[in-house]
């Protein structure tokens, strides 16, 4: 396992060692790791806590690295020697992997002492932000394709060995059926899928023969990359040659693919041309920069496609790059309480919640996902009593449910304590299996493209009151 030690931001190393110097040592932060609202933004898939843990039950500074630090002449003898024997011992509150979460929710909070807490900021952020934003993009994808299989194809594309690894893993919780990067697949145990070449089509003297050749290497995977030279006129005949030569074999062609053009109206005339030379049970494929709004389009449109590569656009989530995941101290220790911190901002969008908070989940009776509500950790659910939601802003937009008129589910739960983990991880298949059940509680209103409905995240009343106090007293201070 790489040590990631010194994937942090060079500020975090000096906020540590002015901790240290100025006697914190002992201190007990804990920060919130939350992304705020866009406009691309109506839900995201929680994704990346397992290389989390691996990354915080790894945390150590080695003698090249304390060398590195000493070099930069940045650091104070004492602190590079406290670095000696640094690691994590602090807690870690998450949700599962492929939770839909959104905005201003706490989807993974550290509680740590205020020096393990600052150093693991960037990395952090850098892992959450990545997986999320993939997750939540393949989840879009995976959503207008309406149960097509969806291949996640965007290793090549993609920002680097890593982003290519991981953000294929994300790709598969957010709904690929497959990936075509094999150490993905070798990884994380998910199945791995690809067809053939237009270079393997160019190799052989002609279509026909670059067909026929690979039917000879895999007779029963048989799917034909058409797009070469000229799909109807020449790809899907000769396909269509060929996938008679295997059926007189007693092999099953799987079908074609097609990379490029009007996918369209390619895709019904070569379903046509299949269908009457009897292979109605074929499969086309289709591929070439392909997203959710394109592959929308082409359903509204008729197009005859069963299967769908999505690249470049899902892999680097083309149309938003980043989630902005933000990391922000929201209370201190002291004692047996906690001390609340809010950060103020003339932007009403960058006032924090403060305070150390829990999350739930409120489910209707016939458990779909009504809202979500935030409290503070000492709070108390109980189904047996009324719950009131109060809007994160207008106090007087309020619900209210009585018992027996709703389940509630708490969402981010302790999965590390003293720097160990306490949680079984589960495998990525569990982890996709997981997100379908997730998927099935929320309502095609909220999951649409456009104009989709906005899902409500609340307040409890006391979280409410306290952050209203605060701001107050914030005001009150600044006036004086």
């Amino acid at each position: 396992m790489r040590n990631l030690t010194l994937l942090t931001d060079f500020y975090e190393l000096t906020m540590m060692n002015g901790y240290f110097e100025k006697g914190k040592n002992d201190e007990v932060a804990v920060f919130d790791v939350f992304f705020r609202q866009n406009s691309l933004i109506t839900y995201s898939i929680a994704a990346g806590l397992e290389q989390v843990i691996e990354y915080l039950e790894n945390l150590h500074f080695t003698k090249e690295d304390i060398e590195y630090l000493q070099s930069l002449k940045t650091f104070s003898p004492k602190f590079l020697k406290f670095l000696e024997d640094f690691k994590f011992t602090g807690d870690v509150y998450s949700v599962p992997e492929g939770t839909f979460v959104f905005p201003n929710e706490p989807i993974l909070t550290i509680h740590a002492n205020i020096l393990e807490a600052q150093l693991v900021e960037a990395a952090i952020l850098n892992i959450i932000n990545h997986q999320t934003l993939i997750a939540s993009k393949s989840a879009k994808v995976c959503y207008v394709a309406k149960g097509d299989k969806v291949m996640e194809f965007g290793l090549r594309r993609a920002q680097g060995p890593d982003a290519g690894i991981y953000g294929a893993r994300a790709a598969m919780i957010g709904g690929c059926s497959s990936t075509s990067n094999v150490l993905a697949g070798k990884n994380f145990n998910v199945p791995v899928s690809g067809t053939q070449a237009h270079s393997w089509i160019m190799d052989f003297p002609t279509e026909l023969d670059a067909f026929r050749a690979y039917a000879d290497v895999y007779p029963d995977g048989a799917m034909f990359l058409v797009d070469t030279y000229d799909t109807l006129g020449s790809g899907v005949p000769n396909a269509i040659k060929v996938f008679d030569e295997l059926v007189a074999k007693g092999h099953k062609p799987i079908g074609i693919r097609i990379d490029s053009g009007d996918l369209a109206y390619l895709t019904k005339q070569a379903r046509k041309m299949l269908d009457k030379a009897g292979y109605k049970y074929t499969k086309i494929c289709a591929s070439g920069d392909l997203d959710e709004r394109l592959i929308s389009s082409l359903k509204s449109q008729g197009a005859c496609i069963d299967l769908w590569g999505v690249g470049t656009k899902l892999i680097t989530s083309a149309d938003m790059p980043a989630l902005g995941g933000v990391y922000k101290l929201v209370a201190l220790k002291e004692g047996d309480g906690y001390t609340p911190k809010i950060k103020i901002s003339n932007n009403t969008a960058k006032i924090t919640n403060p305070g150390f908070k829990s999350l739930y989940r409120i489910y209707t009776n016939d458990g779909m996902a009504f809202a979500d509500l935030i409290a503070l950790h000492d709070e108390v659910i109980d189904p047996n009593k009324p719950i009131t939601l109060t809007h994160p802003v207008d106090r007087w937009k309020q619900t209210t449910f009585n018992p027996g008129e709703y389940s509630v589910r708490r969402l981010n739960v302790k999965v590390m304590e003293n720097g160990k983990r306490i949680v079984e991880l589960p495998t990525l298949n569990k982890i996709c299996a997981y997100c379908e059940k997730e998927k099935a509680t929320f309502w095609d209103e909220y999951k649409r493209l456009d104009y989709p409905h906005i899902y409500k995240v609340d307040l409890s009343d006391n979280l409410w009151n306290l952050k209203d106090s605060m701001i107050e007293a914030v005001r009150s201070s600044a006036n004086k």
